[in-house]
């Protein structure tokens, strides 16, 4: 399955043209252009590919985390239901786990140890009456850590909240 991500990868940037894209130059021709993803699915499978480092963000750039130059996309090729059904699973998973995501990232910048992350995302919570969630992406940011690829997840966990 990872395979078939560089392909979908290497195939929109081989498509563009282009050796950086924003988010929306990915996802708007996976959903409208060739229609092998919904426009949710296709903002899911971007997220995803982001989280595991298939693309790399700089700003609001992205670009293969590979050479996608050197991936082969064969004749005629269209992603398997898999991949959107494993794309939706993972997006999901991310989802519940946002916190952890966010807070590795914190740990693997700062070098702090787990606790000493969680109580500063404790604290900037209490400070500023947030959750937690976005407590993280605060103190991400005061790292200068690119938190925008977990923006939906930490939207959809408030809203999953809120709504119970």
């Amino acid at each position: 399955m990872n395979s078939e991500i560089k392909i979908i990868i290497s195939f929109l940037f081989k498509r563009s043209g282009k050796e950086e894209l924003t988010a929306s130059e990915l996802y708007l021709p996976l959903s409208m252009d060739l229609k092998w993803f919904s426009p949710k699915e296709a903002k899911d499978f971007v997220n995803s590919a982001l989280l595991q480092n298939f693309l790399i963000e700089k700003g609001d750039q992205i670009k293969p985390n590979f050479d996608y130059k050197k991936i082969a996309v064969p004749v005629g090729f269209y992603p398997s239901k898999q991949t959107f059904e494993g794309e939706k699973d993972k997006v999901n998973e991310e989802r519940q786990d946002v916190m952890k995501l966010i807070t590795e990232k914190i740990i693997e910048k700062t070098e702090q140890d787990e606790q000493s992350v969680f109580e500063e995302i404790k604290e900037a919570a209490n400070k500023r009456n947030i959750s937690l969630e976005v407590a993280a992406l605060l103190v991400s940011k005061k790292y200068d850590i690119v938190v925008s690829a977990f923006f939906d997840q930490v939207e959809g966990k408030i809203f999953t909240e809120n709504a119970e």
